[in-house]
């Protein structure tokens, strides 16, 4: 696929919301005081277990001993991750979709991006694809449709994060560092289908501006067909770098030699602080989360990162885990100098409530940006 020139509307540097929100909120936990960049230099081996990402709740509940299982077992018992599903769609009936849009407004974002599926694969619409491991994981309530509606009604762009690369509900392989998390990508065929077509479930539902992929795809035969699809139906939309994939790749990995011998290599390279600018055939703009990824040249580029440590709401979390309003702005000011939109993240609690640290920083710059005194 010919690289596309980017679109005028996303283009200019700005600034978007991005929002993690799901199951996670309720036990709301994750190691907190070491940044992931931190972590994948100095404690490689289990970086994905000691993660401040409260999002990947699930998956270190799952590796023996971490820190998130022994606390599941002092607070929680034996509870298993699923039955948080039901306390999260009670607290979730008090979401303001309204409320949202109006706070995001505020804080000077032209556009948006939410998560409507996480790794562990439950949907934030009530989608019409049935997942064959776990039926019925998904919302009834279509929280994805009412807050595009609100956000596009104040002027705001509209966009779809999707976790195409991971979902536990179809392959559950305990992650504890990169080369595991390839290992956890689902590459048979169910999972391919059902990947293909949610996506295109959400381009024909939703009309999503952007369409922001995470970790990678399953399968590479898919991919330029997919966006292929979602150009035809926004022709303006935008989508990110995350579409890695190698199902030959992947499934190697499965082999305990291959993957050792590759995680050596990452971990020799991420000790040297050494990063490089890999190719992106599929793209529109470059991602750099948290400081992960080379600033592309001669590309547009996104930087994504959460108001704290991590994107889901953490509670472990501390005042000095966040970023000031100060902070915040020279945030902005340094990613927009060098040509990047910032996408910066709230991690709501399970009713929907943003917790009021997060949002004095996205006032401040909301007042900032407005030139108010």
């Amino acid at each position: 696929m010919p690289q596309r020139p980017c679109p005028d509307w996303f283009s200019k540097p700005q600034l978007g919301i991005f929002i993690h929100w799901g199951i996670f909120t309720i036990p709301a936990w994750a190691p907190r005081g070491r940044a992931i960049h931190t972590l994948v230099g100095d404690d490689f081996d289990r970086s994905a277990v000691l993660t401040p990402y409260s999002e990947w709740y699930e998956n270190a509940l799952r590796v023996e001993a971490s820190p998130t299982q022994l606390r599941h077992a002092e607070v929680y018992g034996n509870k298993p991750y699923t039955d948080f599903r039901a306390e999260f769609d009670a607290a979730a009936e008090a979401f303001d979709a309204d409320a949202w849009a109006d706070f995001f407004a505020e804080c000077g974002a032209t556009y948006v991006v939410f998560v409507t599926k996480h790794h562990d694969g439950y949907c934030l619409w009530p989608t019409g694809i049935a997942n064959p491991h776990r039926p019925g994981w998904n919302s009834s309530r279509d929280y994805v449709g009412e807050l595009g509606e609100a956000v596009r009604a104040r002027g705001m762009r509209y966009g779809l994060y999707y976790s195409g690369g991971l979902d536990w509900t179809f392959r559950d392989t305990p992650i504890a560092n990169i080369g595991d998390m390839f290992v956890c990508v689902p590459t048979e065929e169910d999972y391919r289908q059902y990947a293909l077509a949610q996506a295109k479930e959400l381009i024909d539902r939703y009309k999503p501006s952007v369409f922001w992929n995470d970790i990678c795809w399953p399968n590479s035969e898919d991919v330029p067909r997919l966006l292929d699809y979602y150009y035809a139906a926004m022709p303006d939309g935008v989508t990110n770098d995350r579409w890695f994939a190698n199902e030959g790749f992947f499934n190697s990995l499965r082999d305990a030699e291959a993957r050792a011998g590759f995680n050596a290599m990452l971990k020799a390279r991420s000790a040297g602080g050494e990063q490089e600018e890999t190719p992106a055939p599929y793209a529109d703009f470059r991602c750099v989360e948290f400081g992960l990824g080379v600033i592309p040249k001669d590309m547009k580029w996104e930087a994504c990162r959460g108001l704290g440590l991590g994107f889901g709401y953490n509670q472990a979390e501390l005042p000095d885990d966040y970023l000031t309003a100060e902070d915040l702005a020279a945030f902005y000011d340094d990613v927009t100098a060098k040509g990047g939109n910032l996408l910066i993240n709230i991690g709501p609690k399970a009713d929907g409530s943003i917790p009021e640290i997060q949002q004095g920083p996205l006032r401040a710059l909301g007042a900032r940006l407005r030139g108010d005194s």
